[in-house]
């Protein structure tokens, strides 16, 4: 018990200091120092929750999956302790535990909720024992740091067979490799998926990962596709297909990146949120939330008021414009942000920002399977932004779309923006991680912003 306290104090204390000093939000260095001195304190700590917890990875969708899951939790009465900020890594899902955590050390909430990078599940299901964890999908995302999806399918398959008694695994079976992963466990996962033709493709994009048959290697037959590689599937040797969702969201209804609506077992939806891709967002939710005992009427009452996470449609007025800020990490997640900001939201003007920190991803051959050609005689303005914007550009003019000078300063790419666009316009700044941190920086030290710990 000393040493958990101690280890308490510690972290605490180095996240005030971090951010009284301003070099951060204090969402990943206290738990570095608290596990130093206690290297179970994250055990310890979940173990004082009074319900348990919620564990969510993938590949896209972890933040706003895991802020929807807190957000119905909270609106039923619970306390939640949950990494808003996006620190997904083992030291700052330990970080935002300690930031709720009283001087006595003791953790007084009943339930967490955590989005854990995919490399990071087996230890965090070794540390927290979740008592539902929810795997969004699998796509190809910093191959210099993970290697094929096929390794990390592996690794959590691994993580997901050692649940504890009595939790349930949430699976999106219309991925292909997440569909692989939940038909080896011994005990059957709660499985959703999208079913509705009308917002379905018949044909993969070219950047689609999962396209072939796990068990015999024969290339599977789509007969929908929705996100990526993500819809109804089937081997024609009939060695593999999709399984059959216990919970379908049906009646699908798009409005750019301003609402969606969907109906899920009879329980119909609106929300807030745009996007198809958000529609698994709010399904995988939807299913967590109902495994866990919440009332389908509640949901879908509490979610009319959801408010989206920084940077992830987050909306900011800059200078009389319209800012929507759109995480784009990766081919799947970038193809479907430039899809909806043209084809839905009849987007014009953009800021697109690739970086190539850590964090990012220090690879960035991946922008050649975007479909950038979307915006081709379609966009007005678009801004080639961060450290490589030089060589976004390149890849935008061998995509036929004419761009302005690139920009690997954040403050010049929002002046050049507000050059090039008038008061009332709306532009979409489609981003990288850090690309995004580095922008929203920008319009928080201009004051149209707050910052991103404090959101």
């Amino acid at each position: 018990m000393i040493r958990k306290t101690a280890a308490v104090l510690a972290g605490k204390a180095t996240g005030t200091l971090s951010r009284i000093t301003r070099r951060g939000g204090g969402t990943t260095l206290p738990g570095d120092i608290a596990r130093v001195i206690d290297p179970k304190i994250l055990t310890r700590l979940t173990q004082d929750l009074t319900h348990g917890s919620v564990v969510i990875t993938g590949t896209n969708g972890k933040t706003t999956t895991a802020r929807l899951v807190s957000w119905l939790l909270e609106g039923a009465g619970h306390k939640v302790v949950a990494n808003r900020a996006g620190a997904n890594l083992i030291f700052g899902v330990t970080a935002a535990a300690l930031n709720k955590a009283g001087p006595d050390g003791t953790l007084r909430a009943d339930w967490g909720v955590f989005e854990i990078d995919e490399a990071s599940l087996p230890r965090a299901i070794d540390e927290i024992q979740p008592m539902a964890t929810v795997v969004l999908n699998l796509f190809r995302d910093q191959l210099d740091r993970y290697g094929e999806l096929e390794s990390i399918a592996r690794k959590i398959e691994q993580a997901l067979a050692t649940l504890p008694e009595g939790a349930r695994a949430v699976l999106n079976t219309d991925d292909p490799r997440v569909a692989e992963i939940g038909l080896s466990l011994q005990r059957p996962p709660l499985w959703y998926g999208l079913d509705d033709p009308s917002v379905a493709s018949k044909t993969l994009p070219h950047a689609a990962d999962a396209r072939t048959c796990p068990r015999c290697g024969a290339s599977l037959i789509f007969d929908a596709v929705y996100v990526g590689h993500d819809g109804v599937y089937r081997c024609p040797n009939n060695d593999f297909a999709r399984p059959e969702p216990e919970l379908k969201a049906t009646d699908i209804e798009l409005d750019g990146f301003d609402s969606l609506a969907l109906t899920i077992s009879g329980t119909r939806i609106e929300m807030p949120l745009g996007g198809l891709y958000n529609c698994y967002n709010v399904l995988a939710a939807y299913a967590t939330a109902r495994s866990l005992g919440l009332e389908a009427g509640y949901i879908a009452e509490r979610l009319r008021t959801f408010k989206a996470a920084f940077g992830r449609q987050e909306r900011v007025e800059f200078r009389g414009r319209h800012l929507v800020l759109v995480l784009s990490k990766n081919p799947a997640g970038f193809n479907e942000t430039v899809r909806t900001a043209v084809e839905l939201a009849g987007g014009k003007n953009f800021i697109i920002g690739l970086n190539d920190r850590k964090a990012d991803g220090t690879d960035v051959s991946w922008i050649w399977d975007v479909d950038f050609e979307q915006l081709k005689g379609k966009a007005e303005i678009v801004i080639p932004a961060g450290v490589r914007a030089h060589d976004l550009a390149v890849r935008l003019k061998y995509a036929g779309v004419t761009a302005a000078e690139p920009q690997t300063d954040p403050g010049k790419a929002l002046d050049l923006l507000i050059k090039n666009t008038n008061e009332g316009d709306l532009a979409y700044l489609l981003c990288t991680y850090t690309a995004m941190l580095d922008l929203r920086g920008e319009l928080v030290r201009r004051g149209w912003a707050q910052p991103y710990w404090e959101t």
